[in-house]
């Protein structure tokens, strides 16, 4: 059973962990700002980014593929802002414009460039494949201290696992800027604090996080952690530290429990076949944030931005 879990399960689940805490960090931040659709419009911008990658390399591989689709989530996001400030109109209108104009030139660019024939894996970056993501090499517990079977690791988890690590640290260094630039914008300015370079970090780092998490879980795990465990975990507080731990320990809760319930809750109700892991750990997100809306402490405060 041990050696079972080692192979089939445990990589999945930990690149969901990751994923999911790497999406849930910038989402607290992206929440409190009115920002939290930032990762529906990274969603729709991956797609030029996959088409100029496989126009520029000829190949369908993960490392171009990552790198088209980030640099077009970064651009989305510069977009946004600039739209954002020199129109001077809200942000879900800026973002609405900019991943609508995105989307629409990346079907555009597919179909006069005559790549459609060709497998652009498209829907693999945006509904991802968690359950393909297995340790062939691990025979049990004791593959974790061999160098041979590590060698057989997907690599989809060691490269969440450094942009899960790069958030949480650039969410440490920065947190005094980032919570005062959150809730008093005018103050931060007086303090001669980069506002705006603060907020354009923020989203390039979601970004990038959002991107990551596509290769391995897409974009559905993506956009509901940005939103569901960010939002659930404020209902439970109103302090912004604990609130950014009940984000993470919702996530972990969210990736476990989904991965769980789409093995084996099929099962328990006497059918033959599992369900995605994605879409069961979103809905898992999506039942917390519910839970949290009926019985959160803070339930009553929705709307209300949280104490610094």
């Amino acid at each position: 059973m041990g050696s079972e879990f080692v192979m089939f399960s445990l990589t999945p689940m930990l690149i969901g962990i990751l994923a999911s805490v790497a999406c849930a960090l910038p989402g607290n931040f992206l929440i409190l700002r009115r920002q939290a659709l930032i990762g529906d419009a990274i969603s729709h911008v991956v797609l030029p980014g996959i088409v100029v990658a496989f126009l520029l390399t000829g190949v369908v591989a993960a490392l171009p593929m990552l790198l088209g689709a980030a640099g077009a989530a970064v651009l989305a996001v510069i977009l946004i802002e600039a739209i954002k400030r020199l129109g001077r109109i809200e942000p879900g209108a800026a973002m609405g414009v900019t991943f609508t104009t995105l989307f629409a030139g990346g079907v555009l660019l597919l179909e006069q460039s005559d790549t459609s024939s060709v497998h652009l894996d498209v829907e693999h970056a945006l509904m991802g494949n968690l359950e393909s993501l297995v340790w062939l090499r691990a025979t049990d517990w004791s593959s974790l201290m061999d160098p041979w079977a590590l060698a057989g690791v997907p690599e989809e988890l060691p490269r969440i696992a450094v942009v899960c690590f790069a958030v949480i640290v650039l969410t440490l260094v920065f947190w005094r800027w980032l919570k005062i630039s959150t809730f008093d914008e005018g103050f931060a300015q007086a303090l001669g604090l980069p506002v705006g370079m603060i907020g354009m970090g923020l989203v390039i780092t979601a970004a990038i996080a959002a991107v990551a998490a596509f290769d391995a879980v897409g974009s559905i795990i993506v956009i509901a952690m940005f939103i569901c465990p960010p939002a659930a975990a404020r209902l439970m507080t109103n302090g912004l530290e604990r609130q950014v731990l009940w984000s993470v320990l919702f996530a972990v809760v969210s990736a476990v429990g989904g991965y769980v319930l789409a093995g084996y809750g099929p099962l328990w109700l006497g059918a033959d076949d599992a369900v995605s892991a994605a879409g069961m750990i979103a809905t898992v997100s999506g039942v917390i944030l519910a839970l949290a809306c009926l019985f959160g402490p803070h339930r009553s405060r929705v709307g209300a931005r949280a104490e610094t």
